[in-house]
């Protein structure tokens, strides 16, 4: 019988640096939106270095100091992915040429969001990202901070930038079907200290979605006497 250590499972550096990863992303996206000079291109570009950065660091510092967990897990590349997604979504909006490559990046993401709730379901995950996965990581974080520190870079590159990262991604996507469905599957069973982490997160989600229901219901409630009130209120003036 296993109990959770929140010191050990949740409140890490590593969580806690992709957390803040995740806050980054709002305030690259304000910075890059409202941006008109170059410094303040720049100062984008920097907020998302700042967040490889903190990437580089937390895999690291959790391999060295043994501070893996399942929720890490799963947090690094959440914010990996929500950093891509929410770059590509405004580089789109000055690159047309990139919706192709983000309408590849949801659907692979989409593919590996599945895949990962069914192989749980039957008690198995991915033990990590792949190689393949990290390298494609790595070629777009680096192409697509090129297209936002050097807002007037050539159309030409931008093409072949988007053609680059599109490979990539689908050189990373079918990898990722064979790591789940091929011939050589890559996923393992789950281990009973993370199948008890994985019940925690579900009770909480739960917990989380039942106290939202209940808030619905009484603030419905408290309209409904509202209206009644007022209905009784202007019965006696009339």
């Amino acid at each position: 019988m296993f109990t959770l250590n929140w010191k050990k499972e949740v409140f890490t550096i590593p969580n806690l640096l992709s957390l803040f990863r995740l806050l980054l992303i709002p305030l690259y996206v304000y910075l890059y939106l409202t941006a008109e000079r170059t410094s303040q291109y720049v100062a984008a570009g920097l907020v998302l270095a700042l967040s490889c950065l903190t990437d580089m660091i937390d895999g690291k510092i959790a391999r060295k100091f043994n501070m893996i967990s399942t929720l890490g897990m799963l947090l690094d590349p959440v914010a990996d992915k929500a950093t891509q997604a929410a770059l590509l979504i405004c580089l789109s909006m000055n690159y047309p040429v990139l919706y192709p490559v983000l309408g590849l990046l949801v659907i692979k993401e989409s593919f590996q969001l599945i895949a990962m709730i069914i192989a749980y379901l039957n008690g198995k995950m991915l033990p990590g990202a792949l190689m393949v996965g990290k390298v494609c990581t790595t070629v777009l974080f680096i192409s697509l901070i090129a297209l936002v520190l050097f807002p007037d870079i050539p159309h030409e590159i931008v093409n072949l930038i988007a053609l680059v990262d599109a490979c990539f991604l689908g050189v990373s996507f079918v990898c990722y079907i064979c790591a789940y469905y091929g011939k050589n599957k890559k996923v393992q069973d789950l281990t009973q200290r993370q199948r008890f982490f994985s019940r925690c997160l579900f009770s909480v989600f739960i917990y989380l979605e039942t106290s939202a229901d209940l808030s619905r219901a009484k603030l419905s409630d408290i309209r409904r006497d509202f209206r009644g009130i007022n209905f009784l209120h202007r019965l006696r003036c009339v």
